[in-house]
């Protein structure tokens, strides 16, 4: 039976689509064109990010791009009490994460790319003006689901613990002398062997004598 030219080139363009979407990762830009922004006069948010959350579809191997300033904050934790009352205060080091940038001047442009490195329940929030900006809408929570897993970038053991070298006050060990344990009286001559001594001089003398009185 012959082939079909078209049906080849739709199967292979099917082939090369689905191999493309099963190795992409997406950026998703939070707040879309409204970016991640908090009017203080008026006590509002730029958008509203629970909604914009809801129509995303966040896999492992994600980013969340923040396009934001200086005067908002991104909190990042997987701790749903943290994330409920708006601060950082009770949150742990391996559950909460802020992200700043690298700047720290006030009202500064900057923009904060954020991984996607654990499945499940992801939350983010803003605790600017002391939690001000999270109570009134700068939050959203987004699920992550596994996908294509993460990407071997982002699934690396994280580093070894930093263990500090010794102080250069620390005494040195004690310094090994070769050759062997020294004898306990370091090679003296003891008394026997004087002894031995002094009778073979006494008997040598005494022979001497008597040849010559011979």
């Amino acid at each position: 039976m012959a082939s079909n030219p078209k049906l080849i080139l739709t199967l292979l363009g099917l082939l090369i689509t689905t191999t493309t979407v099963a190795t992409a990762y997406t950026n998703h830009t939070v707040g879309g064109d409204a970016g991640w922004f908090f009017q203080s006069v008026t006590n509002t948010s730029a958008t509203n990010y629970t909604s914009w959350a809801t129509n995303q579809t966040f896999n492992l191997g994600d980013y969340l791009i923040f396009r934001t300033s200086t005067n908002q904050t991104v909190i990042q934790t997987y701790n749903e009490t943290t994330y409920r009352n708006c601060t950082t205060d009770d949150a742990l080091g391996t559950d909460t994460f802020q992200y700043n940038g690298g700047n720290t001047d006030f009202d500064q442009a900057m923009t904060v790319a954020v991984p996607l490195t654990i499945e499940g329940a992801n939350y983010y929030f803003s605790d600017g003006d002391d939690g001000v900006q999270c109570q009134h809408g700068l939050a959203f929570e987004i699920l992550v689901r596994h996908g294509n897993g993460l990407p071997p970038s982002l699934n690396q053991p994280p580093p070894p613990p930093y263990v500090e070298p010794p102080s250069d006050t620390a005494q040195s060990p004690p310094a090994t002398i070769n050759g062997g344990t020294p004898s306990l009286n370091n090679d003296a001559v003891g008394c026997t062997d004087t002894r031995a001594i002094l009778y073979s001089v006494f008997f040598g003398v005494t022979s001497l004598m008597i040849t010559f009185m011979c």
